[in-house]
């Protein structure tokens, strides 16, 4: 390594430093990449020259310079593409924020005076088609083949208004306590105003002599309009029960009322409550078939009422849950459920309830915050 200095003028002395390295093994340049048939590729471009500082310096900020054009690029596509594509951006709405079983107790309000004003009617169809049965002497009971074998027990009926009182309590309680009530609510008015009028219209159009002699009807009032009146608010006040001793009339035979009442009473309990209440379940089981199965006993239905009270109740309560528990069903095409004619009142009813309604239990009236206080400190101390 040699070493020279440079003096140029009097007064500005600048150092010129000149520096030779020589090394004794050269660094090897790089081997050329083989290829398949051996020879190695020529070089496209010839090397560049090398550059300064400044040369290097302007290179970096090119290239950041084309790094931010590309981003900004790409962002400009994704927005362009965005806003041609917007209808498929779809944004996910928690589930706390999106109610999927929403009370609507107006709805539950208005099935309620739905099947009020139907039972309201049922009275009025008894009295009607009471003043056209015809009378024992002249037309005697049909021919029933239940009859034939078992014979007519007195106290049997009042079994089936006792099974059936106890069912519709219990099932009333159980209502209370479900937290979702609004729904289940609805449901139940409306399938009970849905079944009665279904009655009303096979009682009127086909009036069946009374089911056994042992029979006692009231007289017949003909043009008493006042005695009617006075009647249907009788039926009303006693809840249409021979216990209460307020159904004296006869032609609502087809088809049997307690039937309804006991099996859709029945049904509502089962789907409602969990399903390890298995011990429930049958006690209500057996509480409304012995009530069905009494109505025959006493001789008060012909079999032909009961089986298609049977039928009319849980086909109806099947096809109506069917549709609100499986929701692929409400759009579909060939959903031939959706013919029915109460399907508009069912999506007006159901139109809001996106999910099946779960087994929820919660109590009927608020806590007080002191309750609800205590509480969470035990539960803090249980945790503990």
């Amino acid at each position: 390594m040699a070493a020279s200095e440079l003096i140029q003028g009097d007064d500005d002395v600048r150092p010129h430093v000149e520096v030779h390295v020589t090394t004794a093994n050269p660094p090897t340049p790089p081997r050329p990449p083989r290829v398949a048939n051996g020879n190695p590729p020529r070089p496209a471009t010839s090397p560049s020259p090398p550059t300064d500082g400044h040369d290097g310096s302007a290179q970096q900020e090119r290239s950041k310079l084309s790094s931010l054009f590309q981003q900004n690029q790409l962002i400009h596509s994704l927005s362009k593409g965005l806003k041609k594509h917007c209808d498929y951006v779809k944004i996910s709405v928690p589930e706390e924020r999106a109610n999927r079983l929403p009370a609507e107790w107006w709805k539950t309000g208005v099935a309620f005076l739905y099947s009020v004003f139907i039972l309201v009617f049922t009275t009025v169809i008894i009295t009607v088609v009471h003043e056209r049965v015809p009378d024992k002497s002249v037309s005697p009971p049909l021919p029933d083949k239940f009859f034939d074998y078992v014979d007519r027990v007195p106290w049997a009926f009042t079994v089936t208004e006792v099974n059936g009182l106890i069912l519709v309590g219990l099932w009333l309680v159980q209502w209370l306590f479900l937290k979702h009530k609004s729904i289940i609510g609805r449901r139940c008015f409306f399938l009970i105003g849905t079944l009665y009028m279904y009655r009303c219209v096979t009682m009127y159009i086909t009036t069946l002599p009374v089911p056994g002699k042992h029979m006692v009807c009231a007289p017949k009032l003909y043009n008493d309009s006042t005695g009617k009146i006075w009647r249907i608010l009788r039926l009303i006040s006693g809840g249409g029960l021979s216990l209460t001793g307020s159904h004296l009339m006869c032609g609502d035979f087809l088809y049997s009322g307690h039937t309804v009442m006991c099996t859709l009473s029945y049904l509502f309990i089962k789907e409602y409550s969990p399903r390890w209440m298995w011990w429930y379940h049958w006690l209500c089981w057996l509480l409304s078939a012995s009530g069905v199965l009494c109505i025959l006993i006493a001789h008060e239905h012909y079999s032909i009422d009961v089986v298609i009270g049977y039928f009319a109740t849980t086909r109806t309560f099947w096809w109506y849950h069917t549709m609100a528990n499986t929701h692929a069903l409400r759009q579909a095409p060939n959903n031939y459920l959706s013919r029915t004619w109460w399907n508009p009142i069912f999506n007006f009813l159901e139109r809001n309830v996106q999910t099946t309604v779960p087994i929820v239990f919660s109590w009927p009236v608020a806590l007080p915050s002191s309750c609800t206080q205590r509480y969470r400190i035990v539960e803090g101390g249980r945790d503990e």
